[in-house]
């Protein structure tokens, strides 16, 4: 089990409450010596746009000293997975279904970090 499993941010408008979530989520990756994020990049606008707050969240995230932070597109994603396919189907995993996106971030951050590609 791990400590924490959602962050949640108030008033993203007031430094102290983002150096704080940014604090805290550093932290949880010190305490499990995770040295590697993969985010998914969400669109700026249109339907599928993110929130301000997400934004904000991320950007806090991709400025933590010792932490490899990657984001990917989704057509990066799709061609990455279409190049090397998961090899096991997610529902053998033991994941629940909410965090499949995160083990598909993951397994092309591995990819591309074991096959090099020019971007990383």
């Amino acid at each position: 089990d791990v400590r924490q499993t959602r962050f949640t941010l108030g008033n993203g408008n007031d430094t102290e409450v983002m150096r704080k979530f940014q604090f805290d989520f550093a932290k949880l990756m010190q305490d499990y010596q995770i040295d590697s994020v993969a985010i998914r990049e969400r669109q700026p606008k249109g339907k599928f746009a993110g929130s301000a707050k997400g934004f904000k969240m991320e950007t806090a995230i991709q400025l933590i000293d010792n932490l490899d932070v990657r984001v990917f597109s989704t057509t990066e994603i799709k061609e990455q997975v279409k190049r090397n396919p998961i090899p096991i189907a997610f529902e053998d995993t033991g994941l629940k279904k909410y965090q499949e996106n995160a083990f598909v971030n993951a397994y092309v951050y591995i990819m591309k970090k074991t096959y090099r590609s020019d971007e990383m």
